[in-house]
């Protein structure tokens, strides 16, 4: 089947650089001679009909700015078939015959299996700032949440040096840790905390003690929000059980990481898997995620396209500790 006129849709959690992937589909799609859509909240307006053509100059002046134009949502209701068979049927009046769909893997199941009960052609890009997608080794937004959560800290870091206190910062991640991994040693932080490797508690508190015998009073303790202990309150709980005295101060960035305007990579980046995407739908390639490995493009099938629970490596951690020392 030839692909003639593409929808594209953001859905889950947004992240900054998406509006640069919409604006390479559109623009790529007409480039080829396709009709381009825009579907308005991910899957829940596919199912409310919220969509309408794109031209060049729908996407102008959006590549610098955070969130997506074309808003996002959760849908419970594509969850069920027919929630799935009202979407299609919408679709098809707009004679729409392909999809680009820019999310995570629960955006990507969704896509696989309305795929698979009405034939619809899927492409997937990464559009998330918790970088835990298998098969890339770059997600649309990772790098400027990064960079963001580097900003508050080392501002925070200001603070804490002042009044000689632990600073137990938490950053977003869900289950995914790489957010806390990469803004923690970027920021020097004496500690990593992170779901995908277990922390003994014991021996973090042991190492502030001994800190503390030192007069290094200044520590700071970076957080994933999925970490094992439940996030910085709860560490902040446990190293005030064995040092009263200490002060400690917790700071939840929250979703501060989630806006703001792209850096040049994650615009980079969603520039060039939105057109590789389009490329992907003209050339017969369908139902497969656009990533980048190695500094090439890699595609993977959508149904592989899950939450990579991947090891961290222990050279990171190594890394931390002895920098922190």
């Amino acid at each position: 089947m030839k692909v003639t006129k593409i929808g594209v849709l953001t859905s889950g959690g947004d992240s900054p650089g998406m509006n640069a992937a919409i604006r390479a589909v559109v623009r790529t799609g007409i480039y080829y001679g396709l009709e381009v859509f825009g579907i308005m909240r991910g899957y829940q307006g596919m199912i409310d009909n919220e969509i309408f053509p794109m031209d060049t100059r729908s996407v102008a002046n959006i590549i610098q700015r955070g969130g997506t134009i074309l808003k996002t949502a959760r849908c419970k209701e594509f969850f069920e078939y027919e929630g799935r068979k009202k979407a299609y049927d919408n679709l098809c009046k707009h004679g729409i015959n392909g999809l680009v769909i820019i999310g995570g893997d629960g955006s990507f199941k969704g896509a696989v299996e309305f795929n698979k009960e009405f034939g619809m052609p899927c492409v997937g890009i990464a559009g998330t700032i918790d970088k835990d997608i298998n098969g890339t080794d770059f997600t649309i937004g990772f790098d400027t949440a990064v960079n963001t959560a580097v900003e508050a800290i080392d501002k925070i870091r200001d603070t804490m040096e002042a009044h000689d206190r632990i600073f137990i910062i938490e950053v977003m991640g869900r289950d995914a840790g790489y957010i806390a991994l990469h803004s923690g040693i970027a920021t020097g932080a004496e500690y990593v905390l992170i779901p995908e490797r277990k922390t003994n508690m014991n021996e973090v508190i042991d190492s502030l003690l001994e800190k503390e015998r030192r007069k290094k009073l200044v520590n700071l303790i970076v957080v994933a929000e999925g970490d094992d202990f439940g996030g910085a309150n709860k560490v902040q709980e446990m190293i005030k059980q064995k040092m009263p005295n200490a002060e400690t101060r917790v700071c939840i960035l929250g979703h501060i990481q989630r806006g703001g305007s792209p850096t040049c990579i994650d615009r980079l980046i969603a520039s060039r898997m939105g057109y590789h995407a389009v490329e992907c739908l003209i050339n017969g390639k369908y139902n497969v995620m656009v990533g980048i490995l190695n500094n090439r493009m890699n595609y993977i099938p959508l149904q592989e396209a899950v939450k990579n629970k991947g090891k961290v490596s222990d050279e990171w951690l190594k890394i931390i500790k002895i920098l922190a020392s």
